[in-house]
């Protein structure tokens, strides 16, 4: 089936169409989809098209890590559909597709009463590695209403129940007979909805658990997906932004002819009729930050410090007695520390706002679209009702499009020049007035005992939860402190345990990444647990394993990644290291081969990692985003770390991704499992760069005990 941009991105498609809605969803609801001659859309749907097309509405956002392939396929397997029909469009905002773990997760933690709490779909967030666990059930239920209404049509015409038929490649068929979807749809579509609990298949159909293609592959590869950067409108505006961050920002001198500058909170833009000239307009003007006193290296580091020592903290995670655990012992300790980490996506902020008829229409890569609809209604002094967000496809999976700044930035400057508007920042100021990764720094305790065990383990972290900053600007609410889920709680079995996080005052605007902090955090854990198996003499798989009789499933990717990625004990002169982690409700296990190589720079030749993600939707998916994380948490840990003067960075870094010729052999292997379906984005980056920073520590005798990893400091 050729897949078009309307196909992919509106989901009207060429073919009329009908939709079949869940129960839950009034028929009186107004659809934000346009929907062309005989098709309605009703919320979380499914297009029957009268040319077999099925077209299934997914909620999430599509950030390069295949979610719309992967709900696409939950709901097609219930349905019973055949996958070269299957298209996929942005499902409208409603009750049923709020992220059911936004709460579980904390993103909304102290933040009650939050607003919009009456708003259906305000946490229909795409973050977190919640895609997979959150909406595999609504998925199904959507797709198994569309199937009882297809049974029931196609039964009545052959005059047999329901429940004795079934679906399959896209027929309903019942003993040798069949009907296509195609001829069902308009019967369907009408039919009553029923009352009730809607059962679901007992088993899986035949795509859950199938390598499947990428819906979006295609039209990627060809260039015919289109971002938020390529919407183009009549009578098109362009704006380049310059953002203050955590401070203020104001211009030098005024804008040349042609171009027009415009100011809010804490930013500016030059408009032009293109892009480039309202660029130079800005490069000319010299825009000026100054941010919050001190907010420059010197600042963050005494601010960590100062939180490190203190005794504001609070304990996020508790286990037995950790002080009577030390008692009458001198427990080893080290200090880790991680620097900021930016952002690494290839796409640079764009929104696109156009106010005709009354009707508000925004354009945007976002991750929370129905807070960033409300934000650009809000800045535009438009009514929310007469605002409509169409979600475009986010160019980069690193979490910078959970902020709705660009998306206000183009909605105030639609309604200050009356035409639309397409407001973007260059590569460069995107790096500059980047929300970064917290930087933290850790104090870590352990009292190893002569058996290999733990008696007991203490990790005070200092520094920032972006994630729920993130969260707090996107919610309108005040800053709240770290979330529980910010620090994971052990893996191992270690019977007295305290994981405590003392808040840093930042001088720095911090954000959403992917991974949120456990590619620093594992990175300290997996450290100082190496450095005391080397410490005790021991093998650090062996350490490992004698801690893991709780976590068979970790236990299981160890082992496994070590068998394939021929794991030679780890000893001194070894290029060999090992890292785990549990999180998202799943597992992985990484072994990494490097050595410092020319100039002294670290050099990745292997990673092998075992994952147990649960019961897998797609297994080329769930390998492409392991693969793909460990890749770019490498080139992040082997970066050099950002600097800050007034609250923005100081100096572009680009994390250097390496080129098929000059990347790491890389496998990835799924383990079978039974459990639900974990999430799977934020592994690679938690697990890979413990796994190089311990393989360095034994290629070189050296503990780094930093991130970015930097064999010269």
């Amino acid at each position: 089936m050729k897949l078009t941009r309307r196909t992919l991105l509106v989901g009207s498609g060429a073919a009329a169409g009908l939709i079949v809605a869940w129960a839950a969803w009034p028929r009186g609801e107004r659809a934000s989809l346009l929907a062309g001659k005989d098709q309605s859309a009703l919320g979380p749907a499914i297009l029957i098209g009268r040319d077999g097309r099925v077209t299934i509405a997914v909620p999430q956002v599509e950030t390069g890590q295949g979610i719309s392939t992967a709900l696409a396929q939950i709901a097609a397997d219930e349905l019973g559909a055949a996958w070269e029909s299957v298209a996929v469009a942005p499902a409208r905002s409603g009750s049923a597709w709020d992220n059911s773990l936004a709460e579980v997760e904390g993103w909304i933690a102290g933040a009650r009463p939050w607003p919009f709490a009456s708003e259906a779909g305000v946490t229909r967030i795409t973050a977190g590695a919640t895609s997979v666990r959150a909406y595999a059930q609504p998925m199904r239920q959507v797709a198994a209403v569309a199937r009882l209404l297809l049974c029931a049509e196609a039964a009545d015409r052959w005059g047999v129940s329901a429940a004795e038929c079934d679906t399959s490649g896209g027929f309903v068929r019942h003993e040798g007979k069949s009907l296509p979807f195609a001829a069902l749809g308009e019967g369907a579509a009408v039919r009553s909805l029923p009352g009730g609990d809607i059962p679901l298949r007992e088993a899986v159909g035949d795509l859950v658990g199938k390598p499947l293609a990428r819906l979006d592959a295609l039209p990627k590869a060809e260039g015919r997906l289109r971002f938020a950067g390529d919407v183009r409108l009549p009578d098109l505006l362009h704006a380049s932004v310059r953002r203050a961050g955590r401070g203020t920002i104001a211009l030098k001198s005024g804008p040349p002819q042609g171009v027009r500058f415009e100011t809010g909170d804490g930013w500016v833009a030059a408009i032009s009729d293109d892009w480039w000239s309202a660029e130079r307009a800005l490069a000319a003007a010299k825009v000026t930050t100054l941010g919050p006193a001190g907010g420059n290296d010197l600042a963050i580091a005494a601010a960590l410090d100062e939180a490190l020592a203190g005794d504001d903290f609070e304990v996020l995670h508790s286990v037995g007695d950790v002080d009577q655990a030390f008692e009458g012992a001198r427990p080893l300790a080290a200090t880790y520390t991680a620097a900021a980490q930016l952002h690494a996506d290839i796409e640079p902020p764009s929104a696109t706002a156009r106010l005709q008829g009354g009707l508000l229409e925004i354009w945007a890569a976002t991750q929370a679209p129905v807070l960033a609809r409300r934000a650009g209604a809000e800045a535009a002094g438009h009514a929310l009702g007469k605002t409509i967000l169409y979600p475009m496809p986010v160019g980069g999976q690193g979490g910078a499009a959970l902020e709705a700044d660009m998306v206000s930035i183009a909605a105030t400057l639609v309604r200050r020049t009356g035409r639309p508007v397409q407001a973007t920042a260059s590569r460069t100021e995107q790096v500059r007035s980047d929300a970064v990764r917290a930087p933290l720094k850790a104090r870590m305790f352990a009292r190893p005992l002569p058996d290999g065990s733990i008696a007991g383990w203490r990790m005070r972290v200092a520094g920032g939860d972006g994630t729920a900053e993130a969260m707090a600007r996107l919610f309108g609410t005040s800053g709240q402190g770290p979330r529980q889920a910010a620090l994971m709680p052990l893996p191992y079995g270690i019977p007295d345990v305290a994981l405590e996080f003392a808040p840093a005052a930042l001088p720095i605007r911090l954000g959403y990444h992917r991974g949120e902090l456990h590619p620093a955090l594992t990175f300290f854990t997996e450290s100082f647990l190496d450095e005391l198996a080397r410490l005790g003499g021991r093998d650090p798989l062996s350490q490992r394993m004698a801690l893991l009789s709780g976590n068979p499933r970790l236990a299981r990717c160890l082992v496994r990644a070590t068998a394939l990625g021929g794991w030679d004990g780890g000893g001194a002169g070894s290029v060999m290291g090992l890292s785990a982690f549990s999180g998202y409700g799943s597992h992985i296990a990484v072994v990494a081969q490097a050595q410092l190589g020319q100039g002294g720079m670290v050099e990745v030749s292997r990673l092998v990692a075992a994952v147990d993600c649960g019961r897998v939707i797609n297994p080329a998916l769930l390998k492409a985003e392991v693969e793909g994380g460990m890749l770019s948490a490498i080139a992040q840990a082997t970066a050099r770390a950002p600097s800050f003067r007034h609250g923005r960075v100081l100096e572009p870094i680009e994390p250097q991704i390496p080129t098929l010729a000059r990347a790491p052999e890389v496998l990835v292997e799924i383990l079978a499992s039974d459990a639900a379906p974990g999430g799977a984005s934020g592994l690679g980056p938690a697990a890979a760069p413990a796994a190089v920073g311990n393989a360095l520590s034994a290629a070189t005798g050296r503990r780094l005990r930093s991130l970015p990893l930097d064999p010269k400091s």
